[in-house]
């Protein structure tokens, strides 16, 4: 079974729910771990927007990438630029690969809006790890 591991920086909102999305796609075809090179705890807008869409992450915890320093994985993705440029180096044979996403911690405005930019990255996560996914099962 491939291990993938989704690094951050701060493993609150999109490798969460990177990680969620990846579990909903693949199930038991995938262990699937997020970290960060901080843990600022789960965003609960990102646990908000994943339940709207019927993934539960609210029992995922934040976790710093050295806690999987001796995991054998099989990938590592980070999904934005200060993770990739903080954490080049893992002590792995993983393959490294890097998409990112904008943050949506960032976002401004009104809470209804602030939410909808939560829901445009949860989607984009979403559409990658299904097509990550996929391209698992066909190699």
């Amino acid at each position: 079974m491939n291990r993938i591991l989704i690094l951050c920086t701060g493993n609150s909102c999109r490798s969460q729910m990177a990680e969620g999305w990846f579990r909903h796609i693949a199930g038991d075809r995938l262990e699937v771990y997020s970290a960060g090179v901080e843990a600022h705890g789960l965003n609960p807008r990102a646990v908000k927007v994943m339940g709207e869409i019927g993934i539960d992450i609210s029992g995922q915890t934040s976790n710093l990438v050295d806690d999987y320093r001796d995991v054998d994985f099989h990938y590592v993705i980070t999904v934005c630029d200060s993770a990739r440029e903080r954490c080049p180096w893992f002590p792995s044979n993983a393959e490294k690969i890097h998409h990112s996403f904008p943050d949506p911690a960032d976002a401004t405005g009104s809470e209804e809006e602030i939410l909808d930019v939560f829901r445009s990255v949860r989607d984009h996560i979403g559409q990658y790890a299904e097509e990550f996914a996929n391209s698992l099962s066909s190699s």
